[in-house]
């Protein structure tokens, strides 16, 4: 199977999100696309966002039952950061006959490079890219320089997405500022959001 792996912090999942993957689902030709929430993202070690378990949730609620997609909670059996490189090793044991494809944004790209052995991650899946408003997508050559890979070893694919610009850290901004953010989630993520009063105002 062509697998898919999107991960992130999801804080919460947005339509952004869902769009970005679903067209990566298609124009890649996935079988199948790994919903993989970060339990301890290594960049918000001294800000960690809502709880896994909380994010885990809004996903659930998010996805539902359609059909390709499943939310993967690997992550939050591991301890210490959730390095991409190791949940890939992971998912290569799990599941060994399968081909795994990354779903990034293009304003992740230019990270790779400080990414927890990002050659490592290159080696066990390939990178299916979508461009995000005011980040163009940048070239194969690119990539692979900026990590030192010779472009033949990097399997890369650039899809078209609709640039909406979403971004959880503004979700999060409005909720705590009682602000509407109807049409930029599922509603039942709204309603989960302020249930448990995940995002409250500042102190």
């Amino acid at each position: 199977m062509r697998v898919g792996v999107y991960g992130g912090s999801f804080d919460p999942i947005h339509y952004g999100h869902l769009i970005l993957a679903e067209q990566g689902r298609e124009q890649a030709g996935l079988d199948e696309v790994l919903v993989v929430p970060a339990a301890r993202p290594p960049h918000k070690l001294d800000a960690p966002p809502s709880s896994f378990e909380h994010r885990a949730a809004m996903i659930r609620l998010a996805l539902g039952t359609v059909p390709g997609f499943t939310l993967d909670l690997l992550e939050g059996r591991r301890s210490g950061p959730s390095y991409t490189a190791d949940t890939l090793d992971e998912l290569h044991g799990l599941r060994p006959g399968d081909e795994f494809f990354l779903l990034q944004g293009s304003d992740s790209l230019p990270d790779l490079p400080k990414w927890h052995d990002p050659r490592r991650i290159l080696a066990r899946a390939g990178l299916v890219v979508m461009e995000r408003p005011g980040w163009p997508v940048r070239t194969a050559a690119e990539i692979a320089a900026s990590v030192g890979i010779p472009v033949a070893s990097l399997h890369m694919q650039k899809v078209e997405v609709p640039l909406i610009d979403i971004a959880s850290r503004d979700i999060r901004r409005r909720i705590s500022e009682g602000r509407t953010v109807r049409f930029m989630l599922p509603d039942a993520v709204i309603e989960y959001a302020r249930q448990h009063r995940l995002y409250p105002p500042p102190a």
